[in-house]
């Protein structure tokens, strides 16, 4: 089959120095470059405060290329016609001077029909100000997008305010919120997992599963971000911004077809769905944790409050976990587990789906807390699938014992010959052919948001300080009681 060929599009990368662009984005374009999914005429500007001339910028992004990208996927000829799609341009984004600049570049493109793609990897507090100074220049036109980060906000009021500010340029249709999960391979492997295989869409209901685990670990401490992540948190950097979508993915009901907004308008109905945690649920179903001093891979580790620059008396959350129910009829009484924290033993992302035990067992009673499968979806470090089933242990002395085992599929080992791309790659891949899909509606922000301000005002009301945790461990132990009085357990071994 001749695959499509990607259209033409002019990116004006705003914050074209920052960590976001030198990490993620140079290679992510250079990737879909050397895969052949650019447009032959597609243009790279790079915008930001710092003064470099095009030459200079595109050192910048070669030295970042050679530092992150592995040597034999770094070939000269994709490199020099990567780097000879960029220019640069140094701009004071809060102020109309110097925009004029963007639209003269636009109008010098080869393809006359390409679309002018702006990308904010700026602060969200900018985001209002740039779309503004984009169209007061006239920069902009009616095929024009903008490509903004999440999380957006730090509340629902301040949410609007973004979103309003953006909305006032660029329509909907035209807007892109990225959350770069939606674009990790293993979980657009839920949407076929899910509806392409009757054995689990049958399945996925109340009847059949038990309880879900929903696991975002990181390693980091805070990396130099205590500006920023003292005034968010766990639960706004982390919990609003990225469990709930992947809670939506797995909870959603069948869209009617792939259409972004069928996709989109299911993801919305769990986030409505989503029972508010207050009054006694929040010291019953919900654990913040600070982390202490404590050891990482051999090596002592500071505490948060003993970060650079930190605050002292802050009682910012590092650590959440959380039981949640959506009140609806597919869901009706499954609690979703939810736990997010820094400098954890490792850095891992995955979903655990239980399924219910067999009403009639009739095997070892010691091993009955075996008996049921469990399906472990892995996001990070490694991306795969495997559904744990029961088969009987192998030797003419076991009898009928049972043993876990799991049918696995390892991404990087069944396709050894492809390159698992990363999420930036697809999502910008999606971006220039104008699909929205993999991208955030406004209303699915606002509804998480409003959930998890009521969250936040409960715990300020009744003034809940977070549970210390010693770095390199699993959290407070009041996350482990919290799963445990309903009588489970956190699943650690894959």
């Amino acid at each position: 089959m001749t695959r499509e060929a990607t259209p033409n599009v002019d990116l004006a990368l705003f914050g074209a120095l920052g960590d976001l662009a030198l990490r993620k984005l140079y290679p992510a374009l250079y990737h879909l470059d050397r895969d052949g999914l650019l447009g032959t005429d597609t243009r790279i500007l790079g915008l930001a405060r710092r003064e470099h001339d095009a030459d200079s910028f595109r050192s910048a992004v070669l030295a970042t290329l050679k530092k992150r990208i592995k040597g034999k996927e770094l070939e000269q000829a994709c490199l020099d016609r990567f780097l000879a799609r960029l220019d640069y341009t140094q701009l004071d984004f809060d102020t109309v001077d110097g925009y004029e600049k963007i639209r003269d570049w636009h109008g010098q493109s080869p393809d006359s029909q390409c679309p002018l793609t702006i990308y904010l990897a700026v602060p969200a507090s900018i985001y209002g100000a740039i779309c503004a100074n984009l169209e007061r220049s006239g920069s902009l036109d009616s095929e024009s997008r903008v490509v903004v980060e999440k999380p957006i906000g730090y509340d629902l009021e301040s949410s609007h305010e973004i979103n309003d500010a953006i909305g006032a340029v660029f329509p909907e249709s035209r807007i892109y919120r990225m959350d770069h999960y939606l674009g990790k391979e293993t979980v657009q492997n839920l949407i076929a997992l899910r509806f392409a295989n009757p054995m689990f869409g049958n399945q996925w209901n109340q009847s059949q599963i038990s309880h879900v685990e929903i696991t975002v670990a990181e390693q980091v401490g805070i990396e130099g971000r205590w500006g920023y992540f003292d005034k968010a948190g766990q639960l706004r950097d982390m919990v609003q911004n990225h469990l709930l979508q992947l809670l939506t993915m797995l909870a959603m009901d069948p869209p009617a077809n792939l259409d972004a907004d069928a996709i989109r308008d299911e993801k919305v109905k769990v986030l409505k769905a989503l029972k508010p945690l207050e009054g006694e649920d929040l010291n019953r179903h919900v654990v913040r944790g600070q982390y202490v001093a404590g050891t990482m891979e051999g090596e002592s580790v500071p505490g948060y409050l003993d970060e650079e620059d930190a605050n002292t008396s802050s009682t910012t959350e590092t650590f959440v976990a959380m039981r949640l129910e959506v009140a609806n009829w597919r869901w009706a009484g499954v609690p979703f587990y939810l736990r997010t924290g820094k400098r954890m033993p490792e850095k891992l992302s995955q979903i655990v789906i239980h399924f219910r035990q067999q009403p009639h067992y009739i095997f070892d009673p010691d091993q009955r807390n075996l008996a049921a499968n469990k399906l472990v979806i892995r996001l990070q470090p490694e991306e795969g699938i495997a559904l744990q089933v029961l088969t009987k242990d192998g030797g003419l002395d076991k009898g009928m014992r049972l043993r876990p085992g799991p049918l696995h599929l390892d991404f990087n080992h069944a396709f050894p010959k492809e390159r698992i791309p990363d999420a930036y790659e697809r999502l910008l891949l999606e971006v220039m052919k104008g699909q929205q899909y993999l991208f955030v509606r406004r209303d699915e922000v606002e509804y998480a948001w409003k959930w998890v301000d009521q969250l936040i005002a409960g715990w300020e009301k009744r003034d809940i300080p977070p549970r210390r945790y010693p770095a390199g461990s699993w959290g407070p132990v009041a996350s482990i009681a919290m799963i445990t009085q309903d009588g489970r357990s956190w699943y650690e071994d894959y």
